[in-house]
């Protein structure tokens, strides 16, 4: 998702984020944040959107930087946040020093970038030695078909293949719900993608999550336990060299 895209979409998106309960975030982010470790120097939101994951870091005692290609996204953030920091920049050439941070966060955002292994490398550089990247993405798996329903034990189906000759895969999808639409355009990377952008930016996964739908969302929505037979989310932690 270019950083147009995201512009066009950044009204829509903020209804869409701040509606309640409309986004599965506030059940799945009690795991993600898991993993993210306690308040150091200084963090790094990469991709804040209008400013929800930021807000959570900064509620947990983290001086928080968020960074967002589109500008009106920026300006949301700001407006929630006056105390907040927040800047409009490309994750593939952010725009600080070299060790500017102790922790990176990067929350549904790799996937919507152009270049997701030049983001992942820039993380590394402006990351201290051993700093930490906090990253969730829609999992690969997940992201490679759909449901064919939506009742609870409606198959999954893949209808080219999950090891297609050409990846990323570029796609959009249009969703709509609670009288909110918003279209998604992103980019579909397998697990080895991910594995190797880390890899060679110089990361160490230390840790590796597929939580399952919670059990509360699955009280207004029963058919969403479809998602506890399959992850909707890859999370997972990583070291810098």
């Amino acid at each position: 998702m270019t950083a147009d895209d995201w512009e066009r979409e950044a009204e829509h998106w903020i209804a869409w984020a701040r509606a309640p309960g409309n986004d599965v975030y506030v059940v799945y982010r009690d795991a993600f944040f898991e993993l993210v470790p306690d308040p150091g120097r200084a963090t790094l939101e990469i991709g804040c959107g209008e400013g929800r994951v930021a807000r959570d870091l900064a509620a947990r005692g983290h001086r928080v930087t968020g960074l967002d290609a589109a500008p009106s996204m920026v300006r949301a953030a700001q407006l929630a946040d006056p105390d907040g920091e927040y800047v409009v920049g490309d994750a593939a050439r952010l725009p600080f020093a070299d060790r500017s941070f102790d922790l990176a966060v990067a929350y549904n955002s790799l996937m919507d970038v152009e270049d997701m292994p030049a983001a992942v490398g820039e993380a590394a550089r402006v990351l201290e030695p051993g700093g930490r990247l906090c990253v969730c993405v829609l999992h690969p798996m997940a992201d490679s078909g759909q449901f064919a329903g939506r009742t609870a034990q409606a198959p999954f189906v893949i209808t080219g293949s999950y090891l297609q000759d050409r990846l990323p895969w570029y796609h959009d999808q249009t969703f709509e719900r609670g009288g909110l639409r918003i279209k998604f355009h992103s980019y579909r990377h397998s697990l080895e993608q991910y594995s190797l952008a880390l890899e060679h930016a110089g990361f160490v996964i230390e840790a590796l999550r597929e939580p399952p739908m919670p059990d509360v969302r699955l009280e207004r929505d029963p058919a969403g336990s479809r998602w506890q037979r399959l992850p909707n989310f890859l999370m997972l932690r990583a070291a810098a060299a």
